[in-house]
Protein backbone atom coordinates (compact mmCIF):
# COMPACT_ATOMS: atom_id res chain seq x y z
CA UNK A 1 0.00 0.00 0.00
CA UNK A 2 0.96 3.76 -0.45
CA UNK A 3 0.21 6.50 1.03
CA UNK A 4 0.78 10.21 0.50
CA UNK A 5 0.84 12.56 3.73
CA UNK A 6 -0.14 15.78 3.17
CA UNK A 7 1.79 18.10 6.05
CA UNK A 8 3.90 15.38 7.42
CA UNK A 9 6.14 17.43 9.03
CA UNK A 10 3.61 18.28 11.34
CA UNK A 11 2.74 16.53 14.60
CA UNK A 12 0.06 14.53 13.24
CA UNK A 13 1.73 13.82 9.87
CA UNK A 14 4.94 12.39 11.89
CA UNK A 15 2.56 10.38 14.40
CA UNK A 16 0.36 9.20 11.00
CA UNK A 17 3.95 8.20 9.08
CA UNK A 18 5.33 6.15 11.73
CA UNK A 19 1.92 4.25 11.86
CA UNK A 20 2.20 3.59 8.40
CA UNK A 21 5.70 2.77 7.77
CA UNK A 22 4.90 0.06 10.92
CA UNK A 23 2.14 -1.45 9.26
CA UNK A 24 4.25 -1.87 6.19
CA UNK A 25 3.19 1.34 4.10
CA UNK A 26 5.40 2.80 1.14
CA UNK A 27 5.35 6.98 2.28
CA UNK A 28 5.26 9.67 0.88
CA UNK A 29 5.44 12.75 2.93
CA UNK A 30 4.18 16.15 1.01
CA UNK A 31 6.00 19.45 2.65
CA UNK A 32 5.07 23.00 1.43
CA UNK A 33 7.88 24.21 -1.33
CA UNK A 34 6.69 28.20 -0.33
CA UNK A 35 7.42 27.96 3.03
CA UNK A 36 10.03 27.36 5.73
CA UNK A 37 9.87 23.30 6.74
CA UNK A 38 11.06 22.12 10.18
CA UNK A 39 12.04 18.55 9.73
CA UNK A 40 12.29 18.05 13.58
CA UNK A 41 9.57 15.72 14.15
CA UNK A 42 10.64 13.25 11.10
CA UNK A 43 14.31 13.55 11.05
CA UNK A 44 14.33 9.76 12.19
CA UNK A 45 12.00 8.58 9.45
CA UNK A 46 13.29 10.25 6.33
CA UNK A 47 15.44 7.18 5.56
CA UNK A 48 11.98 5.14 5.15
CA UNK A 49 10.23 7.81 3.12
CA UNK A 50 10.03 9.98 0.32
CA UNK A 51 9.53 13.54 0.27
CA UNK A 52 8.19 15.97 -2.19
CA UNK A 53 7.29 19.56 -2.32
CA UNK A 54 3.79 21.08 -3.52
CA UNK A 55 1.41 23.83 -3.32
CA UNK A 56 -1.52 23.51 -1.99
CA UNK A 57 -2.94 27.17 -3.79
CA UNK A 58 -1.65 25.47 -7.25
CA UNK A 59 -4.04 23.03 -8.65
CA UNK A 60 -1.14 21.94 -11.34
CA UNK A 61 1.37 21.40 -8.44
CA UNK A 62 -1.09 18.72 -6.72
CA UNK A 63 -2.02 16.86 -9.75
CA UNK A 64 1.19 16.65 -10.66
CA UNK A 65 2.04 15.48 -7.11
CA UNK A 66 -0.52 12.32 -7.89
CA UNK A 67 0.51 11.26 -11.26
CA UNK A 68 4.40 10.95 -9.55
CA UNK A 69 3.10 8.86 -6.47
CA UNK A 70 0.09 7.02 -7.71
CA UNK A 71 -1.24 6.26 -3.81
CA UNK A 72 -3.67 4.39 -2.45
CA UNK A 73 -4.43 6.48 0.30
CA UNK A 74 -4.53 10.54 1.20
CA UNK A 75 -4.38 11.74 4.44
CA UNK A 76 -4.44 15.69 3.85
CA UNK A 77 -3.37 17.29 7.05
CA UNK A 78 -2.23 20.24 5.86
CA UNK A 79 -3.56 23.84 6.92
CA UNK A 80 -2.54 26.55 9.46
CA UNK A 81 -2.90 24.89 12.62
CA UNK A 82 -3.45 27.90 15.19
CA UNK A 83 -7.13 28.84 15.14
CA UNK A 84 -6.56 32.27 17.17
CA UNK A 85 -3.70 32.83 14.95
CA UNK A 86 -6.18 32.66 11.91
CA UNK A 87 -7.17 36.46 12.31
CA UNK A 88 -4.04 37.75 10.93
CA UNK A 89 -4.28 35.90 8.08
CA UNK A 90 -7.88 35.31 6.84
CA UNK A 91 -6.99 35.21 3.25
CA UNK A 92 -4.38 32.71 3.05
CA UNK A 93 -6.19 30.70 6.07
CA UNK A 94 -9.08 30.57 3.40
CA UNK A 95 -6.80 29.44 0.59
CA UNK A 96 -5.14 27.17 2.49
CA UNK A 97 -7.15 24.80 4.95
CA UNK A 98 -10.35 25.58 2.42
CA UNK A 99 -9.75 25.93 -1.37
CA UNK A 100 -6.48 23.94 -0.77
CA UNK A 101 -9.11 20.55 0.37
CA UNK A 102 -10.77 21.59 -3.03
CA UNK A 103 -8.13 21.31 -5.46
CA UNK A 104 -6.68 18.50 -3.65
CA UNK A 105 -10.17 16.30 -3.96
CA UNK A 106 -10.29 17.66 -7.64
CA UNK A 107 -6.79 16.39 -8.64
CA UNK A 108 -7.80 13.02 -6.89
CA UNK A 109 -10.71 12.66 -9.19
CA UNK A 110 -8.77 13.02 -12.07
CA UNK A 111 -5.80 11.06 -11.54
CA UNK A 112 -6.23 8.64 -8.16
CA UNK A 113 -10.20 8.25 -8.14
CA UNK A 114 -9.87 5.25 -6.65
CA UNK A 115 -7.81 6.36 -4.14
CA UNK A 116 -9.25 6.29 -0.15
CA UNK A 117 -8.80 10.31 1.17
CA UNK A 118 -8.99 11.66 4.30
CA UNK A 119 -9.06 15.21 5.27
CA UNK A 120 -8.44 16.55 8.61
CA UNK A 121 -11.65 18.78 9.91
CA UNK A 122 -11.53 19.68 13.74
CA UNK A 123 -13.77 20.60 16.68
CA UNK A 124 -13.66 24.34 15.55
CA UNK A 125 -16.34 23.46 13.38
CA UNK A 126 -18.62 23.71 16.54
CA UNK A 127 -17.67 27.08 17.59
CA UNK A 128 -20.66 27.51 19.98
CA UNK A 129 -22.23 24.39 20.12
CA UNK A 130 -26.08 24.21 20.97
CA UNK A 131 -25.04 21.12 23.39
CA UNK A 132 -22.12 18.97 25.14
CA UNK A 133 -21.28 16.71 24.23
CA UNK A 134 -21.24 16.97 20.54
CA UNK A 135 -21.57 13.99 17.70
CA UNK A 136 -21.76 13.82 13.94
CA UNK A 137 -25.35 15.33 14.28
CA UNK A 138 -24.13 18.79 16.39
CA UNK A 139 -24.86 22.13 13.84
CA UNK A 140 -21.81 23.30 13.17
CA UNK A 141 -20.99 27.25 14.17
CA UNK A 142 -17.27 28.24 13.03
CA UNK A 143 -16.55 31.59 15.23
CA UNK A 144 -12.95 32.30 13.45
CA UNK A 145 -11.45 31.83 9.72
CA UNK A 146 -9.60 28.72 10.52
CA UNK A 147 -13.16 26.74 11.50
CA UNK A 148 -15.04 28.51 8.82
CA UNK A 149 -12.59 27.19 6.21
CA UNK A 150 -12.42 23.84 7.82
CA UNK A 151 -16.37 24.03 7.42
CA UNK A 152 -15.93 24.95 3.76
CA UNK A 153 -13.50 22.16 3.48
CA UNK A 154 -15.61 19.59 5.30
CA UNK A 155 -18.98 20.12 3.21
CA UNK A 156 -16.39 19.68 0.52
CA UNK A 157 -15.38 16.48 0.96
CA UNK A 158 -18.72 15.09 1.77
CA UNK A 159 -20.05 16.80 -1.32
CA UNK A 160 -17.59 14.85 -3.73
CA UNK A 161 -18.10 11.86 -1.84
CA UNK A 162 -21.73 12.65 -2.72
CA UNK A 163 -21.35 13.12 -6.41
CA UNK A 164 -18.17 11.47 -7.39
CA UNK A 165 -18.30 8.32 -5.20
CA UNK A 166 -15.06 9.05 -4.20
CA UNK A 167 -14.06 7.01 -0.77
CA UNK A 168 -13.52 10.11 1.58
CA UNK A 169 -14.35 11.07 5.27
CA UNK A 170 -13.71 14.11 7.59
CA UNK A 171 -12.14 13.06 11.13
CA UNK A 172 -13.53 15.71 13.36
CA UNK A 173 -10.76 15.87 15.82
CA UNK A 174 -10.52 17.67 18.96
CA UNK A 175 -7.81 19.22 20.85
CA UNK A 176 -4.55 16.45 20.75
CA UNK A 177 -1.18 17.07 22.00
CA UNK A 178 2.11 15.68 22.55
CA UNK A 179 6.01 16.34 23.05
CA UNK A 180 5.79 17.43 19.18
CA UNK A 181 3.65 20.03 19.77
CA UNK A 182 4.31 23.51 18.83
CA UNK A 183 5.30 25.62 21.80
CA UNK A 184 3.08 28.37 21.07
CA UNK A 185 0.09 26.15 22.54
CA UNK A 186 -0.86 26.11 25.53
CA UNK A 187 -0.05 21.78 26.40
CA UNK A 188 3.49 22.36 25.04
CA UNK A 189 4.06 26.13 26.31
CA UNK A 190 3.18 24.50 30.04
CA UNK A 191 5.59 21.29 29.28
CA UNK A 192 8.30 22.92 27.91
CA UNK A 193 8.39 25.67 30.59
CA UNK A 194 8.33 23.40 33.66
CA UNK A 195 11.33 21.47 32.49
CA UNK A 196 12.93 25.07 31.89
CA UNK A 197 12.06 26.27 35.35
CA UNK A 198 12.94 22.79 37.02
CA UNK A 199 16.48 23.25 35.18
CA UNK A 200 16.93 26.89 36.29
CA UNK A 201 16.69 28.35 33.09
CA UNK A 202 13.43 30.20 33.19
CA UNK A 203 11.10 31.31 36.46
CA UNK A 204 7.50 32.45 35.81
CA UNK A 205 5.13 30.94 33.44
CA UNK A 206 2.32 33.46 32.50
CA UNK A 207 -1.25 32.09 31.66
CA UNK A 208 -4.27 33.61 30.86
CA UNK A 209 -7.54 31.87 31.81
CA UNK A 210 -6.66 28.77 34.72
CA UNK A 211 -10.40 27.68 34.04
CA UNK A 212 -10.53 26.90 30.63
CA UNK A 213 -11.35 23.53 29.86
CA UNK A 214 -10.48 21.37 26.96
CA UNK A 215 -10.82 17.67 25.55
CA UNK A 216 -7.30 17.05 25.27
CA UNK A 217 -6.31 13.68 23.76
CA UNK A 218 -2.95 12.03 22.41
CA UNK A 219 -1.51 13.05 18.97
CA UNK A 220 -0.55 8.82 18.42
CA UNK A 221 -4.61 8.11 19.23
CA UNK A 222 -6.06 10.31 17.01
CA UNK A 223 -4.02 9.22 14.04
CA UNK A 224 -4.69 5.50 14.74
CA UNK A 225 -8.48 6.86 13.98
CA UNK A 226 -7.71 8.27 10.80
CA UNK A 227 -6.29 5.15 9.22
CA UNK A 228 -8.97 3.15 10.71
CA UNK A 229 -11.12 5.55 8.74
CA UNK A 230 -9.85 4.61 5.49
CA UNK A 231 -10.06 0.83 6.28
CA UNK A 232 -13.96 1.39 6.81
CA UNK A 233 -16.98 2.19 4.16
CA UNK A 234 -16.19 6.23 4.09
CA UNK A 235 -18.00 8.42 6.88
CA UNK A 236 -17.33 11.43 8.59
CA UNK A 237 -16.77 10.99 12.61
CA UNK A 238 -16.03 12.51 15.97
CA UNK A 239 -12.92 11.70 17.67
CA UNK A 240 -12.02 12.76 21.04
CA UNK A 241 -11.88 11.44 25.03
CA UNK A 242 -15.06 12.77 25.76
CA UNK A 243 -13.49 14.38 28.88
CA UNK A 244 -12.10 17.79 29.56
CA UNK A 245 -9.68 19.13 32.05
CA UNK A 246 -8.97 22.71 32.66
CA UNK A 247 -5.33 24.52 32.08
CA UNK A 248 -5.41 24.86 36.18
CA UNK A 249 -5.26 20.50 36.39
CA UNK A 250 -2.50 20.28 33.57
CA UNK A 251 -0.21 22.92 35.51
CA UNK A 252 -0.73 21.37 38.60
CA UNK A 253 -0.04 17.89 37.25
CA UNK A 254 3.09 19.06 35.26
CA UNK A 255 4.76 21.37 37.64
CA UNK A 256 4.21 18.08 39.98
CA UNK A 257 5.84 15.70 37.77
CA UNK A 258 9.30 17.46 38.45
CA UNK A 259 8.17 17.87 42.34
CA UNK A 260 7.38 21.28 42.23
CA UNK A 261 4.52 23.25 43.19
CA UNK A 262 2.75 25.37 40.17
CA UNK A 263 1.21 28.13 42.40
CA UNK A 264 4.95 29.48 43.26
CA UNK A 265 5.18 30.04 39.04
CA UNK A 266 2.18 30.61 37.37
CA UNK A 267 0.75 34.29 36.82
CA UNK A 268 -2.12 35.08 35.57
CA UNK A 269 -1.62 37.35 32.48
CA UNK A 270 -5.19 39.16 31.60
CA UNK A 271 -3.17 40.33 28.27
CA UNK A 272 -3.85 36.53 27.74
CA UNK A 273 -6.87 35.84 28.96
CA UNK A 274 -9.35 35.21 26.05
CA UNK A 275 -13.47 36.18 26.54
CA UNK A 276 -15.40 33.41 28.64
CA UNK A 277 -16.62 29.98 27.11
CA UNK A 278 -20.61 29.96 26.56
CA UNK A 279 -19.73 26.30 26.43
CA UNK A 280 -17.73 23.41 26.28
CA UNK A 281 -16.34 21.71 22.96
CA UNK A 282 -16.44 17.65 24.43
CA UNK A 283 -16.28 15.03 22.08
CA UNK A 284 -19.04 12.51 21.82
CA UNK A 285 -17.02 9.50 20.04
CA UNK A 286 -19.80 6.73 20.05
CA UNK A 287 -19.88 6.28 16.86
CA UNK A 288 -15.74 5.57 15.92
CA UNK A 289 -16.25 3.43 19.28
CA UNK A 290 -18.78 1.11 17.47
CA UNK A 291 -17.96 1.45 13.82
CA UNK A 292 -13.97 1.70 14.16
CA UNK A 293 -13.59 -0.01 17.38
CA UNK A 294 -11.45 3.24 18.27
CA UNK A 295 -10.66 4.13 21.89
CA UNK A 296 -8.12 6.24 23.23
CA UNK A 297 -5.21 4.41 24.62
CA UNK A 298 -3.49 7.05 26.81
CA UNK A 299 -5.12 8.86 29.61
CA UNK A 300 -4.80 12.70 30.54
CA UNK A 301 -2.35 11.91 33.41
CA UNK A 302 0.05 9.97 31.30
CA UNK A 303 -0.01 12.25 28.43
CA UNK A 304 0.88 15.59 30.67
CA UNK A 305 3.48 13.35 31.97
CA UNK A 306 5.38 12.41 28.37
CA UNK A 307 5.22 15.81 27.55
CA UNK A 308 7.14 17.45 30.65
CA UNK A 309 9.37 14.66 30.75
CA UNK A 310 9.95 14.42 26.87
CA UNK A 311 10.99 18.21 27.30
CA UNK A 312 12.66 18.44 30.56
CA UNK A 313 15.74 15.04 29.03
CA UNK A 314 15.97 17.01 26.26
CA UNK A 315 16.76 20.46 27.97
CA UNK A 316 18.72 18.89 30.76
CA UNK A 317 21.15 17.13 27.46
CA UNK A 318 21.45 20.16 25.43
CA UNK A 319 22.76 22.38 28.37
CA UNK A 320 25.07 19.34 29.71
Amino acid sequence: MKALIVGVNGQDGSYLAELLLEKGYQVTGWVPAAAPVSYENIEHLLERMSIVEGDLSDQSSLMGTLEETRPDEIYNLASPSFPAGSWSAPVQTGDIAGLGVTRLLESMRRITPQARFYQASSSELFGIPDHVPQNEQTPFHPRNPYGIAKLYAHWTVVRYRERYDLHACCGILYNHESPRRGVEFVTRKIAHSVARIKLGLQHELRLGDLEARRDWGFAGDHVRAMWAMLQHAPADYVIGTGQTHSVREFCELAFACLNLDYRKYVTQDPHLIRPPELTQLVADPSKALHELGWLPTMTFEELVRLMVMTDYQALRQSIR
